[in-house]
């Protein structure tokens, strides 16, 4: 805005009457508009206010200055105009377009008048701020020739020499480069008429800017940029045979003048996501200088002018659809003069689903329309959201569940005392802060629930019960809970008296001593093994001490067919439904998911007594097909005369064998002796038991 500058109140009449001929004559908009601007003076000088300016100009005029006020004030908190929430606000404050008009305006006769300002660093300011965000504003507004200058002075202003550099070559090469686009033009314009296509032909030369932005781009100089312009073919024709005719005019050109394939852009066959369709193809032209040419219909240019997304978006300025079709209802209203009466009706009533709030530091973020104070502060970061007891907008204390409006400048307050709480996902909108919520509310009972946990704990000790986890899963479950955790929730609340759950407890553990056939206790040298029970449960006859659960030795079981243990492997014992208990290695495959899902069902299990049971075990090995290998393996094994070999089975396939070697042995000691020296038979790259 023009107050990075100080004026005299004599220079801001001078520039309001500036800013008024530029509306009236370079963008045709005139009467409420034009004496609106004329006013600006008298109101920031005081002479008059909205108030009387309304009784006097008429409610219009007002808006319009109040509008204008509004921008003014959003300056103030000093944002960051590159970012498109700012673009987008500051749309959504005009209330009335001819106020983002009058600021196209005064931005181009402000980059007229600062050329010999002192103030260095306020120029360039202005200069970032025309390049951004009014020279986008005004392509889109289709008012191309203030777009190009303000483009064309932001450059001159920020890259001086550059500037000079491409104005004094393009100044150097003009009247050739008028003349070399003629000698292109009319034989191809009279071979596409020849061919009965109605076109026109017309060439345009590159801005300073796009020029300066292709040498950076291509990293090239002034002269390796060879389309410092382009020639347009637009075709008229009806609808159903413009693709026939583009691309007859294509075949025209390229039988002409040698193409470029490598820029061949073909968005008629397939048009770009935002509507833009037209061919572009860049010729090798007379005296071998390549051209660019565009092929489209009159159709297809209206589109690439005026339709929504336009030019704006190809040329990688970002919009969204419901700016880009207000923004172009509103340039068909000015390139219609009978549609100028319209705009004194007209408000603006975009971005009524969003809002866009400043931190105090003047950083911008958009959220949707019923965002809170409490989504703010978890959009900034989680912790301070976790810790947030309300807010401070524009100076104002507000409580969490206050909803932001655009504009407002927003400080959260904190304690480090507060904690999220359920009732806090229906008063945020965005589903970020929602997650973060749940998140944090899933930290917090993770805490409460190893609290309620020792707590319980400490009960038990006081009594002087000894607590195990097999039990305590059961009176979980017993209890009514499917999840662990929701059980320690409802101790750590007060829900849950921890004495029932030790009664429980002990109920269950009284019920568990008939496990053993009889509720008298007795050493395990006393126990004799019934081996009719187990018959047929292993491979093998199984004498092997192994005590389950708190030193219960004698129960049945059987060894897992997934994980095949053996004496001396980790094991631990899993209770099935049928009230058996089958054992499994601790690194069996199916362990996570067991501990995961029936973890109340797992109960301890260790090897307290060798016996003389053998085990089957399987080894898969793989190496060199070499000769005499299969024999190797076999020799080790039959030279141990506590191994036996049971089966063994080997596929061949170049070069390579793997197969499988089924072994009965002891313990896991002499199954890690074993696989060692098999590992060192020369050929064998791998040896795992499976």
């Amino acid at each position: 805005m023009a107050e990075k500058f100080t004026f005299t109140y004599e220079e801001k009449r001078k520039m309001a009457a500036q800013t008024a001929e530029i509306l009236s004559e370079e963008i045709g908009l005139r009467g409420d508009a034009t004496e609106a601007v004329l006013l600006i003076p008298e109101v920031e000088a005081g002479n008059i206010t909205l108030e009387e300016v309304e009784k006097t100009k008429g409610e219009s005029v007002a808006r319009i200055l109040h509008g204008l006020e509004r921008i003014r004030q959003l300056y103030e908190k000093n944002p960051s105009v590159e970012s498109e929430n700012f673009r987008n606000l500051l749309l959504s404050f005009a209330e009335d377009m001819r106020v983002i008009l009058i600021m196209i305006a005064n931005r181009v006769n402000l980059m007229r008048q600062i050329r010999d300002t002192d103030n260095e660093e306020a120029r360039l300011e202005v200069s970032q701020e025309a390049a951004y965000l009014y020279a986008p504003l005004a392509h889109k507004l289709g008012l191309y020739n203030l777009k190009r200058e303000l483009e064309d002075l932001s450059l001159k202003y920020m890259e001086h020499d550059a500037y000079y550099h491409i104005r004094e070559k393009l100044s150097a090469t003009k009247a050739a480069r008028d003349a070399y686009i003629e000698r292109f033009i009319k034989p191809v314009e009279e071979k596409v008429q020849a061919a009965g296509i109605k076109c026109h032909i017309k060439g345009r030369t590159k801005s300073i800017h796009s020029i300066w932005q292709k040498m950076k781009k291509q990293k090239c100089p002034f002269e390796g940029v060879y389309d410092l312009f382009a020639i347009r073919i637009i075709i008229d024709c009806p609808i159903e045979q413009e693709k026939m005719q583009c691309w007859q005019a294509y075949s025209i050109v390229t039988d002409m003048y040698q193409p470029n394939p490598k820029r061949l852009r073909d968005w008629l066959s397939v048009p770009k996501s935002n509507g833009y369709e037209s061919l572009h193809i860049t010729v090798l032209g007379p005296e071998q200088k390549w051209v660019e040419v565009q092929i489209r219909t009159e159709r297809m240019d209206e589109i690439a002018e005026r339709g929504v997304a336009a030019h704006w978006r190809y040329k990688g300025v970002k919009g969204e659809t419901g700016l880009d079709e207000w923004l172009t209802g509103i340039r068909n209203m000015l390139d219609h003069s009978e549609g100028m009466e319209a705009m004194d009706q007209f408000k603006m009533d975009l971005y009524e689903d969003e809002v866009f709030v400043f931190t105090p530091k003047g950083d911008l973020y958009k959220f949707p329309a019923g965002a809170t104070v409490l989504d703010f502060a978890y959009h900034i970061h989680s912790k301070i959201g976790n810790q947030c007891t309300g807010g401070r907008i524009n100076g104002r204390v507000v409580p969490i569940r206050q909803e932001l409006k655009s504009g407002d400048q927003v400080e959260i307050l904190t304690s480090t005392n507060q904690k999220p709480r359920q009732e806090w996902l229906n008063i945020v909108k965005t589903s970020r802060a929602k997650s973060k919520i749940r998140l944090a509310l899933k930290e917090t009972q993770v805490k409460d629930g190893l609290f309620a946990k020792e707590m319980l704990e400490r009960k038990f000790r006081n009594r002087k019960i000894e607590q195990d986890e097999g039990t305590m899963f059961h009176v979980i479950k017993k209890m009514g809970f499917k999840e662990v955790s929701d059980f320690y929730k409802q101790i750590a609340d007060g829900m849950l008296d921890t004495n029932a759950v030790i009664d429980k407890f002990l109920e269950l553990k009284e019920a568990e001593k008939v496990i053993t056939g009889d509720n008298v206790a007795r050493s395990a040298s006393e126990f004799e093994l019934d081996e009719s029970k187990i018959a047929g449960l292993n491979q093998a006859v199984n004498d092997d001490v192994l005590v389950i659960d708190r030193n219960l030795k004698g129960l049945d079981y059987q060894l897992a067919k997934c994980c095949s243990p053996i004496y001396g492997d980790p094991v631990f014992g899993f209770v099935t439904i049928s009230g058996g208990i089958k054992i499994h290695r601790m690194d069996c495959p199916n362990a996570p998911e067991l501990r995961r899902r029936f973890g109340y069902r797992i109960v301890k299990a260790k090897w307290s007594g060798k016996g003389s049971s053998q085990y089957s075990i399987t080894l898969r090995v793989i190496g060199n097909d070499d000769i005499g290998i299969v024999n190797n393996l076999t020799s080790i094994i039959s030279k141990d005369e506590k191994l036996v070999l049971r089966n063994i089975n080997i596929d061949s396939h170049d070069g390579l064998f793997s197969g499988t070697l089924v072994v009965m042995i002891n313990d896991n000691t002499r199954l890690e002796a074993l696989i060692k020296k098999l590992r060192t038979v020369r050929g064998v790259k791998q040896v795992e038991r499976i």
